[in-house]
């Protein structure tokens, strides 16, 4: 049989599509909060070897053999990930944030158990509770929100009020579009008083509560957390369950108790929600938590929240109403129907065209459909990664309002198009280098 070459293998096609790719992340700023750029230490890792392996179960109890190696690597994973978040035991298996959070509900909750979370249009996720999920349709939720919309202060009375009335036994902190800081050791108080476990999902968060620079809920009482591992974390897609307790045999059933939780979410992830781990992805966070321990990440966690606090500011200088008026993280909400009468689709639509990547988000009490929501979510995790300072946030609050302001004319979209990708080349994608 004639053997072929390497050229006639190739697939040209998405060979373009990812040429095509880098290109758009290379010449535009990604301002998506839940977006980052990861190494090329990450991406090596992530194309590796470790793709071609199957290995259900854990370290040590494993269903296939040839483990010596996933074993090493998942355990390196697993001791870092406990390192960084001062957690008794990680799960490192969740393919991504979703999976972790719906296996934590399963460990510990039995169908039409109560859920507390955060108002879905004041900032929580789809996973906490959105009506059209299938948690939605196994469990009860119940909501917490805004005392002030303003302000973005939480009514905890309110809180406590509906907790001791529902008797929820997950009071879930967490969320992807709430800008300020949540009481961690309120929820804590709530959910002793109504026997309920903490959970925290800090998706969004985690790399700067790796960094030292927001506060970890594990430190002051929460049982669980909950992350993804790209984000703030700036690892691969994928997600992690981290958990305060006992760790024994997954292989054994233990009794349902507080100090079993460890063991509850490994058999819940594997075999009760997940089949084989994906050893390749792993194997990135576990380079990820390496790079999260470095001094140079808590200096890039601490420049995020100051590219925010400056972005925030200068949003406001140009008259763009944000919700909360302001942030304390790294992300910002948008009422673009308060500040341009344009909803929250129009404005992302017209920010693509000179390369600035945005998302649209529903904000309180918002009157427009999901889809086409009032409100505009941007942050700085990824332009921060890339190197841009709290100088350059004006300039891009000037693109974003000349964007605006000009979006029927298409001679001056051009003209900000090449400006952005005349200032985005100054800046390398952290693969490149």
């Amino acid at each position: 049989m004639q053997s072929r070459t390497k050229a006639e293998y190739s697939d040209k096609e998405v060979e373009a599509l990812i040429n095509k790719e880098h290109l758009r992340q290379l010449l535009g700023l990604e301002l998506i909060p839940s977006e980052n750029y990861v190494s090329r230490e990450v991406l090596n890792a992530m194309g590796s070897i470790f793709t071609n392996k199957y290995s259900e179960g854990y370290p040590g109890k494993r269903y296939y053999g040839g483990q010596d190696n996933t074993d090493a690597v998942e355990q390196l994973a697993i001791d870092r990930a406990k390192a960084l978040f001062r957690a008794d035991h990680a799960n490192v298996q969740p393919h991504s944030g979703a999976p972790a959070n719906i296996a934590v509900y399963q460990a510990w909750l039995e169908p039409g158990d109560t859920v507390m979370a955060m108002k879905l249009d004041q900032g929580g996720h789809l996973t906490h509770g959105q009506p059209i999920t299938s948690s939605a349709k196994l469990y009860n939720f119940v909501r917490y929100g805004m005392k002030d919309v303003e302000t973005g202060e939480i009514d905890y009375d309110q809180m406590l009020v509906v907790a001791k009335k529902t008797k929820p036994k997950i009071i879930l902190a967490g969320f992807s579009g709430y800008p300020r800081t949540l009481d961690y050791r309120k929820f804590v108080e709530i959910g002793q008083q109504v026997g309920a476990i903490l959970m925290a999902d800090m998706a969004h968060l985690a790399g700067l509560i790796a960094a030292g620079e927001l506060e970890n809920p594990l430190d002051v009482g929460f049982h669980i957390m909950t992350s993804t591992t790209h984000k703030t974390l700036r690892g691969p897609r994928g997600g992690i369950i981290l958990s305060m307790g006992e760790v024994s045999n997954p292989l054994k059933a233990p009794s349902k108790t507080i100090n079993n939780l460890p063991t509850l979410i490994d058999r819940e992830v594997f075999p009760g929600f997940q089949g084989g781990p994906h050893e390749h992805t792993i194997a990135a966070k576990a380079v990820a938590f390496y790079e999260a321990a470095q001094p140079e990440f808590k200096l890039y966690a601490r420049q995020v929240l100051a590219n925010a606090q400056i972005l925030a500011q200068e949003l406001m200088n140009n008259g763009f109403k944000l919700v909360t008026n302001g942030t304390d993280n790294h992300l910002i909400q948008i009422d673009m129907m308060k500040s341009y009468k344009i909803d929250g689709r129009q404005a992302q639509e017209i920010l693509d065209i000179i390369g600035l990547s945005a998302n649209c988000n529903a904000i309180p009490n918002d009157q427009l459909p999901p889809y086409r929501p009032s409100g505009l979510r941007i942050g700085t995790p990824a332009i921060t990664t890339r190197g841009l300072k709290e100088q350059d946030m004006a300039q891009i609050v000037i693109w974003m309002k000349e964007a605006i302001r000009y979006r029927n004319d298409r001679k001056k979209l051009n003209i900000l198009t090449k400006e952005v990708q005349d200032f985005a080349k100054n800046f390398p994608l952290p693969s490149d280098l």
